[in-house]
């Protein structure tokens, strides 16, 4: 099933970008490119989104998070630490007074894939959820060519997941699926305009 999952993913965004390269009638204006720069706070997560205004009011977008990352954990916790996902999304926002400018309200489908472990506690726990959330904020225009943005945002869904006793031992502690409600984007973002 998470197989499934992640193809579907992967192939709606390869279809988007083509999509988007193909379309003739494109003006300048209508693509941005942004990243998220709170999330290089998360152990060095990385982040990218492309956007595309196709009216006054809403544009479509294509977000991706990953952070491959493994740190030695501090002296008697654990003996690495790790926040380590894959995730992407796709989705709409509504823009009520022009795109890429004001207020913006921004609702998506994402599927995240993790294994977190050692930042507070010995304990890790991975694997793989599939959710839709909901997002809101404000752009600030600071060029013709660069906004920037903050936006605050909740997700839910359902998550496949195992606990490990501490992030190298493999000892399993738990494993299941359950449904989850919880903050995704922590906003502080650099926008660049075409």
């Amino acid at each position: 099933m998470k197989k499934y999952i992640k193809r579907f993913f992967v192939g709606t965004i390869l279809c988007s970008l083509m999509t988007l390269g193909s379309e003739g009638s494109l003006r300048a204006q209508d693509l941005a490119l942004s990243t998220n720069m709170l999330s290089y706070l998360n152990l060095g997560t990385m982040s990218g989104n492309i956007s595309w205004g196709f009216s006054r009011h809403l544009s479509a977008e294509a977000a991706f998070r990953y952070n491959p990352f493994v740190f030695k954990g501090r002296e008697g916790v654990a003996d690495q630490m790790q926040s380590k996902q894959r995730a992407a999304s796709l989705g709409m926002r509504f823009w009520p007074w022009h795109i890429h400018s004001g207020w913006w309200l921004h609702g998506k489908a994402q599927y995240q894939e993790f294994n977190i472990g050692g930042l507070t506690e010995a304990m890790t726990r991975e694997g793989d959820r599939v959710g839709v959330g909901l997002t809101a904020g404000y752009t600030y225009m600071l060029s013709p060519h660069f906004n920037i943005e903050a936006g605050l945002g909740m997700w839910a869904g359902r998550e496949w997941f195992t606990v490990y006793e501490c992030p190298v031992c493999g000892k399993i502690t738990d494993n299941g699926k359950k449904t989850f409600f919880l903050p995704d984007d922590i906003l502080l973002g650099l926008v660049y305009v075409f």
